[in-house]
């Protein structure tokens, strides 16, 4: 406090200047005492950091000296480990040598002895050659006296028999064919005996049982429908004012009208069966409301066509449940129900589609087939019929590509293409398709024939029976279901007459077309007539 208030006497007193310089003095002695303190305390940290580093740097030595000593203790365990390992492979290695060269020796001893044996045997071998050779020369030799000894036999028999030996050969030749002919006819004829004893009785009972469980209605039709009118006044009526009425009828339907003579009756005749049914609908219809005009007609024809189209629905699905068969395609149901006004030799096809599901289905089951397949295929045999008046081609191809189309099974596809043996059946249930097929279509009243048709199928039966060598003279009988043929004895032998029978019904089935099976019957007849005088 003196000493600042002294400063302050003698600044106040002294000039300014001269307090500036004693100023600046001051701060320049003020720095350097400030530097020297500085400069001491830095020196003792300094001195301090010296140690606490020379100790650190004293630890890191001692360290890594541990370190380097623990490394290389472990450095000479892992050389002494290698060093053993190694050691044991190579023993283990020298070992294994020793044991292959103690093999390869016994091998080549091995092979050293087989080498013998085979000289051995090689040497045998030819020694065995030799001795063939030896042999053959022999047996040559004698053979050759053997040869001259048969031929001069041979010369001294022909000499005896006065017969060259071709002669003798083509005599023994033609004896041991007779001979075997008789014998081949005669073992055919016990395995047919057999067959049929067998398949008889087990085919009576399935079909027997087929056809009685499978009993249905017989409904005959041709391809014209009559009408009844409740007057003859009616004629004139459906005629129409210069004949309006029946020409509109006519072209709406596609069906003609015959009115003739006939009382109270008109005839609608058409190759189709639903335009004619349609007609026949629609004119009944007319004739019940009494109203006849061409504007009438074509309303009423379309309405029935309309309803006409809901009943072959329904009857295909009735057809579906009656046999039990699912999953048919829409558009085939309806074709199947077209069936219903389809009709073959007086037939209907439905009912006989039906019918024939019903009795593959019952073969099938007694048989272990696969009764499903069956009664769907018999069911679908003749869907061809449906539309066979519209689309070129037989029903069965017909049948055949509708069912492809419309994705039915390979199985069915097949059984409808082989059930007229278009082509050869190839399974059980193809077969079966057959034989109920034919069941159902030659049962007693099935089916109506024309008479020309009958006439040309019997005159075909005798014709095919005529044309083979040696038939006198033949028969066709129960109507066309049999033909007799008569043969003459001097031609044709008891076997000649089992050949004759068997090419004959090849030859029909290859020609023909008939419903149900034809009996081929061969009679050979041998008579001897003398006169006592």
């Amino acid at each position: 406090m003196i000493f600042n208030g002294s400063l302050s006497f003698f600044a106040s007193a002294l000039p300014v200047w001269l307090s500036i310089v004693i100023g600046i003095v001051a701060l320049v002695v003020g720095a350097i005492v400030g530097i020297l303190i500085y400069g001491i305390i830095t020196g003792k940290k300094i001195g301090s950091a010296e140690k606490t580093a020379k100790k650190v740097i004293e630890d890191a030595y001692a360290k890594a000296s541990a370190a380097r000593k623990e490394a290389l203790l472990e450095s000479k365990e892992e050389i002494h480990r290698e060093r053993v390992e190694f050691d044991r492979e190579v023993k283990d290695r020298r070992n294994e040598l020793q044991r292959s060269e103690q093999r390869n020796a016994q091998k080549e001893e091995i092979l050293e002895k087989k080498e013998d044996a085979l000289d051995k045997k090689l040497e045998a071998a030819e020694q065995t050659k030799k001795d063939l050779a030896d042999r053959e020369s022999k047996i040559a030799e004698k053979q050759a006296k053997v040869d001259a000894a048969h031929d001069n036999i041979i010369a001294e028999l022909e000499k005896v028999a006065q017969m060259t030996r071709d002669e003798a050969k083509k005599i023994l030749i033609d004896n041991l064919e007779d001979e075997a002919k008789r014998d081949a006819v005669k073992t055919v004829r016990e395995i047919e005996a057999q067959a049929k004893e067998e398949a008889d009785k087990k085919a009576q009972n399935i079909v027997s049982m087929a056809v009685q469980r499978c009993a249905v209605d017989h409904s005959a039709e041709i391809t014209v429908s009559v009408v009844n009118l409740p007057n003859d006044d009616m004629k004139g009526r459906i005629i129409g004012r210069e004949g309006r009425n029946i020409r509109a009828l006519e072209n709406a339907t596609g069906v003609d009208l015959i009115i003739d003579d006939t009382p109270e009756a008109v005839v609608l005749s058409g190759f189709d069966p639903v335009r004619r049914e349609v007609a026949r609908i629609t004119l009944e219809k007319l004739i019940a409301d009494g109203r006849i005009h061409p504007a009438r007609i074509e309303e009423t024809v379309e309405k029935v066509r309309r309803d006409l189209e809901v009943q072959i629905k329904e009857a295909g699905e009735a057809a579906m449940f009656e046999t039990g068969v699912f999953n048919i395609h829409p558009d085939l149901v309806k074709l199947l129900g077209r069936l219903k006004y389809r009709t073959s030799y007086g037939q209907n096809v439905l009912r006989h589609s039906i019918e024939v599901s019903h009795l593959a289905g019952i073969m099938a089951a007694e048989l272990g087939a696969d009764v499903n397949l069956a009664k769907r295929a018999g069911l679908l045999h003749d869907i061809g019929k449906a539309i066979d008046h519209e689309v070129e081609g037989t029903h069965i191809t017909i049948g055949a590509d509708l069912a492809k189309k419309y994705k039915e099974s390979k199985e069915v596809i097949h059984c409808i293409a082989a059930h007229h043996n278009d082509i050869e059946p190839q399974s059980v249930e193809a077969v079966l398709i057959q034989c109920a097929d034919a069941i159902s279509g030659s049962r007693p009243g099935a089916r109506r024939e024309s008479l020309e048709n009958y006439v040309k199928r019997l005159e075909k039966l005798e014709e095919i029976a005529n044309s083979h060598e040696g038939v006198e003279k033949s028969f066709a009988i129960q109507a066309g279901r049999e033909v007799r043929i008569m043969v003459k004895p001097e031609v044709v032998d008891d076997a000649g007459t089992v050949f004759l029978a068997k090419e004959i019904a090849k030859q029909i089935e290859s020609e023909m077309d008939y419903p149900g099976q034809i009996k081929v019957n061969v009679v050979r007849e041998m008579r001897s007539v003398e006169f006592a005088k």
